[in-house]
């Protein structure tokens, strides 16, 4: 999926100092240059408002080398830039957790993980289940997770493996404290998806995306 087909989705910011964060977002480190080509404005242009964003805190350069020359500058998100895009009710949610736990036990948080699964399983087997391929399955889930607010998106390499990508997690503090959310999304989207599903890129594990590496089950 390229960067123009995604910066051109319902989701696309309408002001460049926004489209610009959304862009290191989803596409990660990018040079002056080349952020300018994607969104369409001179290298000149981008530079000057990735400055500004700078100068509020949101994004910052790092050099790195590309052989002869002068080390290249990238611009990336700070901590700061990453928290303008939210996680849910973060602080209410980690404060429900923690209720819970305490209240209940362990097993409350379980029960509760494994009926918000149960709800996710439903909703996903009913939009994928006349997808022609698995192509059309990642697909469709991609979509299903963008609205849910993961900023998801797929691409297929070119050995034919497919990668599910969230450039975002809106539930990332409640996965923080509780990291069985994520071991049910694993299962989960092995189970809708009918087919092997691998993490590859965590966010919790400092990743700047989680990545999961599709293939169909072995025979």
């Amino acid at each position: 999926m390229s960067s123009n087909r995604l910066l051109n989705s319902g989701e696309k910011a309408s002001a460049t100092p926004d489209r610009l964060l959304y862009l290191l977002k989803t596409r990660g480190p990018q040079q002056s240059a080349e952020a300018g080509e994607t969104l369409g404005i001179t290298a000149e242009a981008a530079r000057q408002q990735l400055t500004k964003l700078a100068s509020a805190g949101l994004v910052e350069t790092y050099a790195q080398n590309r052989g002869v020359g002068r080390p290249s500058q990238f611009w990336t998100l700070t901590q700061a830039g990453h928290n303008r895009f939210p996680d849910t009710h973060s602080t209410l949610t980690v404060q429900l957790l923690d209720t819970v736990r305490h209240a209940f036990g362990e097993q409350a948080i379980d029960r509760l993980i494994a009926l918000r699964e149960q709800t996710s399983r439903e909703n996903y087997l009913h939009a994928l289940n006349d997808a022609a391929d698995l192509r059309e399955r990642v697909a469709r889930l991609a979509s299903l997770r963008s609205l849910e607010g993961y900023m998801a998106e797929y691409e297929e390499l070119a050995d034919g493996t497919l990668l599910l990508i969230e450039n975002h997690c809106p539930i990332c503090a409640a996965a923080a404290a509780c990291q069985g959310f994520c071991r049910a999304e694993l299962m989960l989207f092995s189970e809708v998806l009918d087919a092997k599903v691998e993490r590859t890129e965590h966010i919790l594990n400092q990743a700047r995306r989680c990545a999961y590496k599709i293939t169909w089950h072995a025979d």
